[in-house]
């Protein structure tokens, strides 16, 4: 011990408490100044220690005020530690399982002092996903908790079952190393096999020489557990959209570290997509990305985490069945890059195409004429304890809005009523069983919505005005280059729900190796009997049974992005002045206020008219201005108030990205746009 003569009579006994690898602690006493520095501090505890080991990745936790010391070269007294502080001296990095949207739980070694941006960040890396900014960690909410709780109760008498965990905490970010800076540049990049002279695929290319093994990678991108019926009847299903709201209130702050959020090391944490705006989808790159955000969308379709119609549940069901065969006749092999061996010749002919530039006069013709559209259309004005009765009028769409006349020959004159659709919700009402092809709008006005339904004769119509009103509503015109896209696309999933024959093999529905039941919520399962579904997901298999295996995954996704409730994200608030509680639902583009009785939305306000957003942090209260003097103010109940500023901050921030920013985003801009600088 060093005498109090050489410090002074400003000196006093600091107690820290070294943790170990192998678990164990000891308690270590200290004589220190106020003076002196926090990387003294640690090279003096390790002299006291006497233990020859790595100490590299240690540093002090301070556990009253839930704050790690890692600025070295401040002092104790600029940190404001005393005598009484508790210090803890711990790696910084520590082993976190984490569940991936696939249900699969991972074991990494991630560091438990870095900012969760950071973090997820390297995560992704770590599991080969690109795009790390549109993920986040969740913490499983307490309904989960109690669930998981009443089934180990009544299974205590089972056999204990051993879960699957794969390792990977042996792998450079797992170990605290800094990550390959040419992760994704090295899959941007042709790579050609030494033997043969043939473009190596790049997914094979990155994983070759990673930390993941063969059996890892196959894990990751094309893994497909069939659940039982059983498994999935136990599992949390929210009920109500107040059910909903609850599922969000584990979200980390992306600005802290996991100690500063009371996550201990061996935690179980949910790795989920936040932000539903996924960008630059890339079945050559993606092979892993594209696979998680498959299994979130199956999952939430089977817990019924999103609405749809029995129609739409059923090509769900048959795309899982197609996948599923799919993922256990070819296993690992089907590499999502069936196109990849010609990269050489497409890039060759775009050169081509490019230099004789081929297509001047129509890319001239879209952009100096805005397209339009007129045609016959139904009308039903909603209106209370009237039946629903459409009649017919001539509707012509341009620019964003939409007119209707009286007949055809009354265009050139005054409209009967002309709706503007920016900012408005756009609602498919489909069956095409039936042959409905409806559109409901819902028009943003000044003391709530306007609920305007049209209805279309044949799928083709439906399919141009619904991929107009959907442009529309997000200030795009039809000359915008994704029309034609968004045309196909609806096409493509009316075709899927189309019912047409099978005979041969909707008949043998003995011919399925799986229980129809596992491909279906619980609430479809018990509605009919097991032979019944099969017939019904046979039938629907029949349209998808060309597919591929990751053209079908994102067939998968494209079905789900398409749902009305796609991508809304509840929070149980209370609005100011008002006395009672209202859900708020927040979008990729905007935000919606819901009426917790009946589920309708109230008003819509977009992110493209707010002028700007903050916290009140004394008050917890979110203060929002947008255009036209327009302002609101809300507390929210179900959550921090700093999530739902972190939303919304997110997606403004994710709308700036653009495919030249080369994967690398400000973190600094992300934190300060989602209050990560309170």
């Amino acid at each position: 011990m060093i005498s109090l003569n050489e410090y002074g009579s400003n000196s006093w006994e600091l107690k820290i408490t070294v943790d170990h690898h192998n678990g164990e602690q000891k308690e270590v006493s200290l004589q220190v100044s106020g003076e002196l520095h926090v990387g003294g501090l640690m090279l003096r505890l390790v002299e006291q220690i006497g233990i020859s080991q790595d100490w590299s990745d240690y540093a002090l936790w301070w556990e009253q005020k839930k704050y790690w010391l890692l600025k070295t070269h401040w002092t104790l007294d600029k940190y404001g530690v005393q005598a009484d502080a508790i210090l803890l001296f711990t790696p910084q990095h520590k082993n976190l399982r984490l569940r991936l949207p696939s249900m699969k739980i991972v074991r990494l070694n991630v560091s438990f002092s870095s900012v969760i941006f950071r973090v997820v960040g390297d995560i992704c890396k770590s599991l080969g996903i690109r795009r790390s900014e549109e993920l986040s960690l969740l913490k499983p909410t307490s309904e989960i908790k109690k669930k998981k709780r009443k089934d180990k109760e009544k299974d205590k008498d089972k056999e204990p079952v051993v879960e699957d965990i794969l390792n990977l905490h042996n792998s450079p970010v797992s170990l605290g190393l800094p990550a390959s800076p040419g992760l994704y540049s090295k899959t941007m990049t042709p790579t050609y096999d030494p033997i043969t002279g043939s473009p190596v695929p790049s997914t094979v290319a990155w994983f070759s020489d990673s930390p993941l093994a063969q059996q890892s990678w196959s894990t990751l991108a094309f893994s497909h557990p069939n659940c039982a019926p059983e498994t999935l009847a136990k599992m949390y299903q929210p009920r109500t959209l107040v059910d909903k709201a609850k599922l969000n209130a584990g979200w980390l702050d992306s600005s802290r570290s996991l100690m500063e959020q009371d996550i201990q090391e061996d935690d179980e944490l949910l790795l989920r997509f936040k932000y539903y705006d996924f960008f630059d989808l890339n079945a050559k790159y993606d092979a892993v990305r594209i696979h998680q955000l498959y299994e979130q969308a199956r999952w939430a379709i089977l817990l019924e985490e999103i609405d749809c119609t029995e129609e739409e549940t059923f090509i769900f069901a048959a795309l899982q069945y197609h996948i599923s065969k799919l993922t256990l006749s070819s296993g690992s092999k089907d590499f999502p890059v069936e196109s990849e061996t010609d990269e050489v010749e497409a890039a060759l002919s775009n050169l081509e195409i490019t230099l004789e530039g081929g297509r001047s006069e129509n890319l001239l013709e879209d952009i100096t004429d805005i397209p339009k559209l007129a045609d016959n259309l139904k009308l039903f004005r909603s209106k209370k304890l009237v039946l629903k009765a459409f009649k017919q009028y001539w509707f012509v769409f341009k620019d964003t809005s939409i007119s209707y006349f009286k007949n055809k020959e009354a265009e050139h004159g005054e409209p009967i009523e002309k709706l503007n659709l920016r900012g408005c919700e756009i609602v498919p009402d489909v069956s095409v069983s039936a042959k409905k092809y409806g559109i409901k709008l819902l028009i943003p006005v000044a003391d709530g919505m306007n609920e305007t339904h049209l209805r279309c004769n044949d799928e083709e119509q439906y399919a141009r005005w619904m991929a107009a009103c959907a442009l529309a509503s997000k200030g795009k015109t039809m000359a915008d280059s994704s029309y034609q896209s968004e045309v196909n696309n609806i096409l493509s999933l009316l075709k899927m729900k189309s019912r047409t024959a099978a005979p041969q093999e909707v008949r043998d529905v003995e011919s399925m190796d799986v229980k129809p039941e596992c491909f279906l919520s619980p609430r479809y399962a018990k509605k009919y009997k097991s032979k019944q579904l099969a017939a019904r997901i046979l039938e629907a298999h029949h349209n998808i049974i060309h597919l591929p295996l990751m053209e079908a995954k994102l067939r998968f996704i494209q079905a789900w992005q398409s749902l009305p409730e796609f991508g809304i994200s509840y929070y149980i608030v209370r609005f100011k002045g008002s006395k009672k509680d209202d859900l708020l639902g927040i979008s990729y583009n905007r935000l919606i206020r819901i009426d917790t009785a009946t589920g309708d939305p109230i008003t819509t306000w977009r992110y493209s008219n707010m002028k700007q957003w903050n916290v009140n942090w004394e008050i917890r209260q979110v203060a929002i201005e947008f255009d036209q003097n327009v302002s609101i103010a809300f507390a929210c109940l179900s959550a921090s108030c700093k999530v739902v500023h972190e939303y919304i901050g997110g997606y403004i921030f994710l709308s700036t990205r653009s495919k030249d920013q080369n994967e690398t985003l400000d973190e600094d801009l992300f934190h300060k746009l989602t209050g990560g600088r309170e």
